[in-house]
């Protein structure tokens, strides 16, 4: 199993990115798992629901199945967030594990840029940033990143991950 991480801002299209990206590196006859991380409380399951009421009278970990996928769901309960490392050891083989979120973390990255937010880049400042696919020039002042890569060029991205994704 390999790991490569995207990154960027909120709004910057990365998940638009992944959904071009996985279908390109599965045509490729790879098979693609992700682990997303948001900072915003996330909820998978419908109030009401014999699942959500059963999580929610205090289950640590429900784990739902039905005709076409099974989902397992575990409370933190005021624990704090599991690492990457614990969470990459709770998936099942594949190929590659692309990673949206855990900005912070040291593993290689490509970066999501586009100057319509008007935010800044994370690279030079946040670790493990490799690349940078943008469809814009970078703000004046941002250091040359170690590749640039055109957003549109979903063949060069996914040849680019495929060569930095990192062993576990």
């Amino acid at each position: 199993m390999k790991t490569f991480g995207i990154a960027g801002y909120s709004g910057m299209g990365k998940t638009t990115l992944l959904e071009r990206l996985v279908p390109e590196i599965s045509a490729r006859g790879l098979v693609v798992s992700l682990i997303k991380h948001s900072h915003k409380d996330i909820d998978i399951d419908r109030p009401g629901k014999d699942s959500y009421r059963l999580r929610e009278s205090g289950c640590k970990e429900v784990l739902l199945l039905g005709n076409q996928r099974w989902a397992l769901m575990h409370e933190l309960r005021e624990q704090a967030e599991p690492s990457l490392d614990y969470l990459l050891d709770r998936m099942q083989h594949c190929d590659l594990v692309l990673v949206e979120g855990f900005k912070g973390g040291d593993f290689p990255k490509l970066e999501v840029w586009r100057a319509e937010p008007g935010k800044p880049t994370l690279w030079p400042e946040w670790p493990g940033i490799v690349a940078l696919a943008s469809d814009a020039p970078l703000p004046p002042g941002t250091p040359a990143p170690p590749a640039l890569l055109p957003l549109a060029d979903i063949a060069a991205i996914t040849d680019f991950v495929l060569a930095r994704a990192t062993p576990r």
